[in-house]
């Protein structure tokens, strides 16, 4: 089975709450992770400030979420593992290559994530027309920027 991409690391680890602030005393205050970004989505239902480790192509996000409604979907506090992200190194042959193998993604497709990054996410149920999935853990595919497909290749 030839696979026309290459899945390269980790790119981030969403954590989900009810709070933000809590999780920002333990992540931030705690655990020494530099706070980078915010990112809202009133669509996405997210609030999340993007922590990152590490430095340069070899960097992780922990990207801490709240619900901006905790009763409206999607529930990005349930599970507190929301989900994780993998660099890819063809997002677009990643896409059409996972689809033709029967994979499920959820809908929206390829666009920018709040990171600025190309990414679209493998649904964690299948279905009917594509039965494979995550089975149960949402998984991000991130387009790898020139210098991480330099350094994790």
């Amino acid at each position: 089975m030839s696979r026309p991409f290459k899945v390269l690391g980790i790119q981030q680890i969403a954590i989900g709450g009810e709070d933000k602030a809590k999780l920002a005393e333990f992540w931030i205050d705690i655990m020494g992770l530099t706070k980078v970004n915010t990112f809202q989505s009133e669509k996405e239902n997210v609030n999340e400030d993007i922590l990152s480790m590490g430095k340069g192509p070899y960097a992780v996000e922990v990207d801490i979420m709240q619900p901006i409604d905790p009763n409206k979907s999607p529930k990005v506090h349930e599970p507190k593992l929301n989900h994780i992200g993998l660099w890819i190194d063809d997002l677009a042959k990643a896409v059409e290559w996972l689809t033709s193998k029967g994979v499920r993604f959820t809908p929206g497709g390829i666009r920018k994530g709040a990171a600025g990054y190309d990414v679209c996410f493998i649904h964690p149920k299948g279905n009917d027309e594509f039965p494979l999935s995550s089975q149960g853990v949402l998984v991000e595919l991130v387009q790898a920027p020139d210098d991480v497909i330099k350094a994790l290749s």
